[in-house]
C-alpha cells in the first residue's frame, strides 16, 4: 500500500490547509535568511548545523503549505522532512540525509553539544541550499500564483 498526503491527513498526521502567496513568500524569506546565517563560521558547526536544518525545514513547509497541508504539531520536523517525497518528489536518500541531521540537530540542541562536525555543518548548508532551489523552482512551475518576487 503506497502512502500519500491524503493517508497522512485521514491519519490526522496534518491537516488541510490554504495557503497564500505572502505564506510561501515569507517561509522563503525565512530560508534566506537561515542560509545567510548558517555560513557564519564564528557560529561553530552545532549551530550552523542547526540554522541550515531551520532553513531546511522552512522550504519544505512552503511545498508542503502550497499543496494544500500542514503538519501539526507533533512529529511536525519529521513529517514535514518526509512530506518532500510527496511534493518535489525529493529522492529518498535526499531525505533520509536531511532526516539523519534532523537527529543530529536534536542531539546538538538538546542532549549534548560539540558532536557536529564542520563537514556535516558544510554538508547540512549544501543540502538546504539545493533543497531551497529545488522548492523554489517547482513552486515557480505547479503553483506560479503562490509565488511573488522571491
Amino acid at each position: 500500500m503506497k502512502v500519500s498526503l491524503e493517508d497522512w491527513l485521514t491519519d490526522k498526521l496534518i491537516e488541510a490547509h490554504r495557503p497564500s502567496a505572502r505564506e510561501i513568500t515569507n517561509l522563503l524569506h525565512i530560508c534566506d535568511r537561515d542560509l545567510e546565517k548558517s555560513q557564519i563560521a564564528e557560529l561553530g558547526p552545532d549551530w550552523r548545523l542547526s540554522i541550515a536544518h531551520n532553513a531546511a525545514l522552512q522550504a519544505a513547509t512552503a511545498a508542503l503549505a502550497a499543496t494544500g497541508y500542514r503538519a501539526r504539531k507533533e512529529g511536525q520536523h519529521y513529517r514535514v522532512i518526509q512530506s518532500l517525497a510527496f511534493t518535489i518528489n525529493t529522492d529518498p536518500a535526499i531525505i533520509k540525509q536531511l532526516d539523519k541531521f534532523r537527529q543530529k540537530r536534536n542531539i546538538s540542541d538538546y542532549e549534548s553539544a560539540g558532536l557536529v562536525t564542520e563537514q556535516e555543518a558544510e554538508e547540512m548548508v549544501a543540502l538546504a541550499k539545493q533543497l531551497r532551489d529545488d522548492v523554489e523552482q517547482w513552486l515557480r512551475i505547479h503553483h506560479p500564483k503562490l509565488v511573488r518576487e522571491i
